[in-house]
């Protein structure tokens, strides 16, 4: 039968302090102490133009309505996998749009 391997002796001591994640945060300085002064954002940045909305919503409803007029048989060719790709790539892009909207 096999014997028991000994356990490792490690030298040295402990490197981060006792207590779990609360003492390191109390340790640490406050975020707040910054003396750095970071000016607000202007209002003009964080708003999107009036047509982002318009397009992402448009993207998404043509994109929709694509693959399901290609499921009833509607567009010219029947139901084609083209049009699939291209409802997919509509809704794709309104994704997209939408990730540019503030």
């Amino acid at each position: 039968m096999a014997t028991k391997p000994s356990k490792r002796k490690v030298q040295g001591g402990r490197v981060t302090p006792k207590g779990g994640p609360q003492a390191a945060r109390s340790a640490a300085p406050h975020p707040d102490a910054s003396s750095r002064y970071t000016p607000p954002i202007p209002q003009e940045y964080k708003s999107s133009p009036p047509w982002v909305p318009v397009l992402m919503f448009t993207l998404l409803i043509l994109g929709a309505l694509v693959i399901m007029l290609n499921y009833l048989g509607v567009l010219p060719g029947g139901t084609e996998n083209w049009y699939l790709l291209l409802g997919l790539g509509l809704i794709l892009g309104g994704i997209i749009t939408a990730t540019q909207y503030r």
